[in-house]
């Protein structure tokens, strides 16, 4: 079978063709980030979700960077209040807000809304965490600003029991249990707290607006999410980091959740958060293992949602071996593709796993291909950032 007969050039018309093979047209879009940082699939995707927006009715893009940090991003395309600098300097965590790409397609978004009735929106989909995590204050005060009484304590309560916020986004807990404060007698009447906040919103949504009803749920998401979190990372068990990895993940899934109601949305994450089956990733001598943001959402949203995964051939000096996947998509003659997942997965069963000398780089699985829908694929990528 020839590769080039079940792969097309990437462009207008192919993103179309995709969206009309699917069984349903999706409310989330995922596109998967082979690797961090590469601006050269930064801007693909800008070039995708401008057809989207202007040719297939999407009004909405998410990113894997900090939900409450994204509603700077947001409320500025809403607004154009403040300057672009200060938007990607607050709005973007994991140092997103250093990219390009990113700046361009907040600068699109924005030059759209000013000139449309119906306006895009943005939105930050990741928790407030990296390996560590952020202090739940924001997500918890700007909740219980939201709400009516009797609330379940006062702000004063809540400043006592939250303490300096240095105690919870202490790096160093990330590797060490024994850091974490998310046992502590404080952390755990924080989540009684936050449950009851959460059940009172339930009592209380009619008399919000769509609005603050919907920055309260995040807000709630958010809190219960955060401290979930912190203890894990007290937890001193083997199993830490998987469930860890997990909690992540379900927090990433419950946003995207609530972004499929403004759907349909572009989502842009790394593959392992998009996939739909089981993630697993080396951390140090462990092997981690857990469901993916994009298998829980698959779950809840079934034909609602699709992946299309990303690879890239040579990246910066790492040349793929022929044999790999990325080895044989490399033999097409577009630098730009987009390829039928499930076609090649037959065409390349025998394949052997790329080995990456970018310890970034998450190669495509032969295995998995199957559950994929499609794989936008680029011939070479050398505009490539540190990672970390």
């Amino acid at each position: 079978m020839d590769i080039k007969d079940m792969a097309r050039p990437l462009d207008g018309a192919g993103v179309s063709a995709f969206l009309r093979a699917l069984p349903a047209r999706p409310l989330l879009l995922g596109l998967g980030e082979a690797r961090h940082f590469v601006e050269e699939l930064g801007e693909v995707r800008n070039e995708i979700f401008r057809h989207l927006v202007e040719h297939e009715g999407y009004r909405s893009f998410a990113i894997e960077s900090d939900c409450l940090m994204g509603l700077v991003v947001d409320d500025y395309l809403a607004t154009g209040k403040g300057a672009l600098d200060d938007v990607m300097e607050r709005g973007f965590s994991h140092r997103f807000g250093e990219s390009a790409a990113n700046r361009e397609l907040v600068r699109w978004m924005r030059a759209y809304n000013e000139e449309h009735e119906e306006k895009l929106r943005f939105f930050g989909f990741d928790g407030p965490l990296e390996y560590w995590a952020a202090s739940p204050r924001q997500a918890l005060t700007a909740l219980h600003a939201l709400l009516d009484g009797p609330l379940p304590c006062t702000l004063e309560t809540l400043d006592t029991l939250l303490g300096p916020d240095e105690r919870w986004s202490d790096e160093a807990a990330a590797m060490d249990p024994a850091r974490s404060i998310g046992r502590s007698e404080e952390a755990q009447r924080l989540r009684v707290i936050a449950d009851d906040l959460v059940a009172l919103l339930e009592t209380q949504a009619p008399r919000l607006s769509a609005a603050d009803r919907e920055r309260a749920e995040l807000y709630a998401r958010t809190a219960v999410g955060l401290l979930r979190y912190h203890h894990g990372m007290a937890d001193d068990s083997p199993a830490r980091w998987s469930r860890l990895s997990a909690l992540r993940d379900a927090m990433m899934a419950a946003n995207l959740r609530a972004v499929a109601e403004h759907g349909p949305a572009l989502v842009f994450s790394s593959n392992l958060h998009l996939q739909r089956g089981r993630s697993s990733m080396a951390f140090g001598d462990q092997v981690l293992e857990w469901w993916s943001a994009g298998a829980l959402t698959a779950t809840h949203l079934g034909d609602r949602y699709a992946f299309l995964a990303s690879a890239l051939g040579t990246a910066g000096e790492d040349v793929p071996a022929p044999d790999t996947v990325e080895g044989v998509l490399s033999t097409l003659p577009w630098e730009h593709a987009l390829v039928d997942a499930r076609r090649l997965a037959g065409a390349v069963a025998d394949a052997a796993p790329r080995v990456s000398r970018d310890f970034a780089y998450f190669p495509l699985d032969p295995a998995g291909l199957a559950a994929i829908d499609g794989v936008v694929f680029l011939r070479r990528a050398v505009r490539l950032r540190k990672v970390g």
